[in-house]
């Protein structure tokens, strides 16, 4: 399966896992809760879909790499404790707290947060002498005499014989006590979580068109030849830096992140290229309805890898906008429900605003001792903080806190009809220079696809995109309910 599906099978095993009866007790006792063994391919984005379950399912995320333990980490240092048996004092040998479990406990504390997921990758390239004690965890949740906590669901990843030397096959009785989950690279799948991320378009791009390029793994007289997306995903980011800073993007630069010559080769050819389409194109003035008609004619006659840039530029700047206003939209949610919380306190206004800020301040540092601290989430929450510190220091009353949330309600708004006014100005565009090709086709696919600018769609609409996506069978495909705006009424203050 790829990684979306693996994702969805890890969530509904969760989903079980945390299941509790009317008594309160799990619906599958602990001792039955299989771990799950993600299997696949270096770099295909196993440790990452295990962050975005654990922000989802709001749980904490404990992480370790079994490559970097020994036995004693693991199972913890031997002592001599006193015992008696019948009577007779005796010297026992006892364990102390494997540091991996210690680290359970440690993040339950921090957070008072008391279910979680416990994550070992590399599972199956640990050390002979450290391999007893991995299967005695597997069939019993156990390091030594310490066990993992109730509550918490073990997950565990690790790579096929072919990509790793020190794999270590496990034998039909350990896994026979687990959920297997073997995870192949898929770009379409990948690609969804390339528009969450923002991953540059010229790589978008690119492996539209070179799909066979995602995922490449070889041997050769001179070593190992690979590319993975872990590998794209990297690039993308030192990309979007080096732009920033002017710094220049290069073969040199690229191949540091795709190690196999031949397609490093092509994609700092084909970046060069973008870069030209970029320019060329005017994206601004398309998205604004002022494309001039030599633009248009270039677009007309352009060959189609240059029309699948051009479509990925147009995507880019669209979900990039769609992001923002997503980030902003989550904020007003945020601070809205901290507004209800200062109208209902008695109390000098200036110190209960000062309280809220404590508090959103200390959730957003539980969840990033927990590890569901995304980027986005940690910028809704420090918006949200900015919004209470600029009215506690204007020192102003309740009113006041309500006219700015108005008015921050209204630009939110007058940004979402701007963005859709772009959005109608790219549909225009591709209607006409485009108007018997499958451009609109792919144009379309692309918006439903991304979740980003799908939920905006959802939320704000666009009547040519309902268009053009019901005469494309994409109408209900990631429909949603737009509840999400209507929650924002300041009126409820």
């Amino acid at each position: 399966m790829n990684i979306k599906e693996a994702k969805e099978q890890i969530q509904y095993a969760m989903t079980a896992y945390f299941a509790k009866d009317e008594l309160g007790s799990y619906e599958i006792p602990t001792a039955r809760q299989r771990p799950i063994f993600l299997i696949g391919a270096p770099g295909i984005g196993k440790t990452a879909i295990m962050e975005q379950i654990a922000e989802e399912l709001g749980v904490l995320l404990v992480s370790y790499s079994m490559t970097h333990h020994t036995r004693q980490s693991a199972l913890g240092l031997p002592y001599i404790a006193d015992r008696q048996y019948d009577g007779q004092p005796v010297k026992v040998s006892e364990y102390t707290m494997s540091e991996i479990i210690a680290s359970v406990y440690d993040a339950m504390e921090a957070t008072g947060i008391r279910e979680g997921i416990l994550f070992l990758d590399e599972i199956n390239c640990v050390s002979e002498t450290l391999t007893p004690s991995i299967l005695q965890f597997l069939q019993f949740k156990t390091f030594g005499r310490h066990r993992i906590p109730d509550g918490w669901i073990v997950v565990t990843a690790g790579n096929p014989p072919e990509y790793n030397r020190s794999v270590r096959e496990f034998d039909i009785v350990t896994m026979d006590r687990l959920k297997k989950i073997v995870v192949e690279p898929d770009f379409d799948a990948w690609k969804e979580y390339a528009y969450a991320r923002s991953v540059h378009p010229a790589i978008l791009s690119y492996l539209e068109i070179k799909k066979n390029n995602f995922y490449h793994m070889e041997t050769t007289a001179g070593g190992k030849s690979f590319v993975t997306p872990r590998g794209w995903d990297d690039l993308s980011q030192m990309i979007r830096l080096c732009e920033k800073k002017n710094l220049p993007v290069n073969g040199k630069l690229v191949s540091q992140y795709l190690q196999d010559s031949k397609i490093a080769s092509d994609f700092a050819a084909y970046y060069d290229l973008f870069q030209k389409y970029q320019s060329d194109y005017q994206i601004d003035l398309v998205l604004a309805g002022e494309a001039s008609e030599e633009i248009k004619g270039r677009a007309k006659k352009a060959r189609f890898d240059e029309r699948i840039a051009l479509l990925g530029l147009l995507i880019s700047r669209l979900s990039g906008q769609c992001g923002h206003l997503a980030g902003q939209e989550n904020a007003l949610v945020l601070l809205l429900e901290s507004l209800k919380r200062i109208r209902q306190i008695s109390g000098p206004i200036g110190e209960i605003t000062g309280q809220e800020i404590s508090r959103l301040s200390d959730l957003m540092d539980i969840r990033q001792k927990s590890n569901t601290l995304s980027r986005g989430a940690r910028r809704t929450y420090l918006l949200a903080i900015r919004f209470l510190r600029e009215r506690a220091a204007a020192e102003e009353d309740f009113p006041a806190y309500k006219a700015a949330y108005e008015k921050a309600v209204a630009d939110m708004q007058a940004e979402a009809d701007a963005v859709n006014r772009q959005l109608t100005c790219a549909f225009r565009f591709i209607e006409e220079v485009y108007p018997q090709g499958q451009e609109m086709l792919l144009f379309v696919t692309e918006l439903t696809v991304n979740e980003i600018t799908a939920a905006f769609l959802s939320h704000y609409g666009n009547e040519l995109y309902h268009a053009h996506s019901k005469d494309l069978m994409f109408y209900e495909r990631n429909k949603e309910i737009a509840a999400r705006v209507a929650a924002l009424d300041p009126d409820s203050l």
